[in-house]
């Protein structure tokens, strides 16, 4: 039985390990090895996580996790970013999980959360050419809106990632 629950200090280390495989598994053959590297480097190291799993904002609502057998098998996380609108940051699940209704329980958690602060739409961002995540999002009634540099990407990366947007 899978549980969702937000994240504490103890879920840190196993946090960094799903989210740093999940966008590794996801980001495989789209990006180069080196942006991949930097990127988790830059998102998934202790300093950072215990920051976010510890100052939980309307801002940054911290992380869910997945637990299964105590064990977390998937993270994801959001906030608001203006008074009625959300985003899904991050959600990503030890890739051997995947497929299993984990991520929607998790997306779910985030809404719920984001509906409470007074959200009325959500959006993701999806790294161009992740066929993994969206028909996902897709599936779940967000609609493409624009294509947009990666967030804090930098002009010689030239990663793209997709916008979407969905009422909650």
């Amino acid at each position: 039985m899978t549980k969702i629950q937000l994240a504490d200090e103890q879920h840190v280390a196993s946090i960094i390990d799903v989210c740093t495989a999940g966008y590794r598994f996801a980001s495989k053959d789209i990006l180069p090895d080196a942006y991949v590297k930097r990127r988790c480097e830059e998102f998934y190291h202790t300093e950072r996580v215990t920051k976010e799993v510890q100052q939980v904002t309307q801002a940054w609502g911290g992380y869910f996790v997945a637990l299964e057998n105590h064990q977390v098998i998937g993270a994801g996380g959001g906030g608001l970013i203006s008074e009625k609108s959300a985003e899904v940051f991050v959600l990503y699940l030890d890739p051997i999980r995947r497929n299993l209704g984990i991520g929607s329980k998790l997306l779910q958690a985030i809404t719920n959360q984001q509906k409470d602060f007074g959200a009325h739409e959500q959006w993701v961002s999806v790294q161009k050419g992740n066929q993994k995540a969206i028909p996902f999002y897709e599936a779940r009634g967000f609609e493409f809106q624009q294509e947009v540099s990666s967030f804090e990407s930098k002009l010689t990366d030239q990663v793209k990632s997709m916008r979407y947007r969905r009422d909650i």
